[in-house]
């Protein structure tokens, strides 16, 4: 097992997102990440958006108001987001602000889409781009069963429709992504959280430095 150093990364990223559907496990990888780098870790809180168990209950009514609430939460996040962390020489964040387009356009109305657009438009140059994003893909199915294990309030009321249909727009939205290199890791078949090598074995992934795209599919199964 390979052991991989703080500077070992620093020299090659500043600022690494991970994204994936709800379930997949960004948050854990986020964490993982950022404890094995000595990294600052950026964290979306879901939990905080007042909208957000009233949109699962009846997205029509509250999709603008849960859109609108993370957009600038997210905005707000990431303009903190320090040229220079003395004390933090690589961010780890588990969102990428782009992803915020993807709900909006499963969920919003034209209108309310038009006026979203509008305010993005505003907020993007002031974003900072990843030197790294890591996309984990998933099945509907094990995405489903995860979000059951964890069982958090605000996602009960989600159905499996949903999921696939949020899986289906990630999927495309990262086949034409291209503002940063972005690795995409099949996690259906890894376990980064309970098995030290499928993380060890991520991690060499992570530690090549990657142009473009690349794909990454592990040969263990979870």
């Amino acid at each position: 097992m390979v052991e991989y150093q703080e500077d070992d990364f620093s020299v090659i990223y500043q600022y690494i997102a991970i994204e994936g559907v709800i379930g997949v496990g960004k948050t854990s990888l986020a964490k993982l990440l950022a404890e094995r780098m000595g990294g600052r870790l950026v964290l979306e809180k879901p939990e905080d958006n007042p909208f957000l168990e009233d949109f699962y209950r009846d997205q029509t009514r509250f999709a603008f108001q849960t859109q609108i609430f993370f957009l600038l939460s997210r905005y707000q996040q990431q303009k903190e987001f320090p040229q220079q962390d003395l004390f933090h020489p690589v961010v780890v964040s588990d969102y990428l602000f782009a992803k915020d387009k993807i709900f909006a356009h499963i969920n919003l109305s034209e209108d309310e889409l038009l006026l979203y657009d509008r305010i993005l438009e505003l907020m993007e140059p002031h974003i900072p781009k990843p030197g790294l994003v890591i996309y984990l893909q998933s099945s509907t199915e094990r995405l489903m069963k995860n979000i059951r294990i964890r069982s958090r309030s605000y996602e009960k009321p989600m159905s499996e429709e949903y999921i696939r249909t949020l899986n289906e727009a990630y999927n495309h939205f990262f086949f034409h992504y291209n503002e940063s290199p972005l690795l995409v890791v099949n996690g259906t078949r890894i376990d980064f959280v309970n098995n030290p090598k499928d993380l060890e074995d991520l991690i060499g992934i992570i530690m090549s430095p990657i142009t473009g795209i690349r794909y990454y599919n592990p040969e263990t199964s979870a």
